[in-house]
């Protein structure tokens, strides 16, 4: 399998004849689209689920999870975390697309264990607007996923709240650990 981290770098990089990174990408997509065949899909996900999940670029969520196109919907954010714009994504998921299940998966070595909420301060120093939104930051990946499972299962506008369930997902062995809620 061949991975951005595969491509040389520097001035010989496949990036720098190309163009910008959006130029290989807008490329690659070009390339995609010649093979592309409709697979006759509506937006409902095959399995009634919805994944939640960090952003991070080391989890490849299908693959990991058996997953196939359509079967689930995918919510990513930095930190996995549920927020209002998370718990609005879940909502109409499950509202308007007929998921049932929410499965939440943070990560080892997560960028948010190194972070804090002076990350917020300094963004308002340096551009003299401090943001809306919370950095989410967090010490004890476990005890996060817990607070996530809770903002879910406690959520007036979802449905579907006892079919929750959250992982850590170890980025160096691949396997999932399952968090008790409790």
């Amino acid at each position: 399998m061949t991975t951005s981290a595969s491509v040389p770098a520097g001035p010989e990089s496949a990036i720098a004849r190309t163009g910008t990174v959006t130029d290989r990408l807008v490329d690659a997509n070009e390339r995609y689209a010649d093979a592309f065949t409709d697979p006759g899909m509506d937006a409902r996900p095959v399995l009634q689920v919805a994944v939640v999940a960090c952003m991070d670029a080391r989890l490849d969520l299908h693959a990991a999870l058996g997953l196939e196109l359509g079967d689930c919907h995918t919510i990513r954010n930095a930190g996995g975390v549920v927020t209002d714009d998370v718990i609005r994504s879940l909502t109409i998921s499950q509202r308007a697309l007929g998921t049932r299940s929410v499965v939440l998966i943070h990560h080892t070595g997560c960028g948010l264990e190194s972070l804090t909420e002076d990350f917020r301060h300094e963004l308002e120093m340096e551009v003299g607007q401090r943001p809306a939104w919370a950095v989410e930051a967090f010490r004890d990946v476990d005890q996060d996923v817990r607070q996530s499972m809770q903002r879910v299962r406690t959520s007036p506008f979802l449905v579907h709240t006892d079919d929750v369930r959250g992982f850590v997902f170890d980025v160096r062995s691949g396997l999932l650990r399952e968090i008790d809620p409790e």
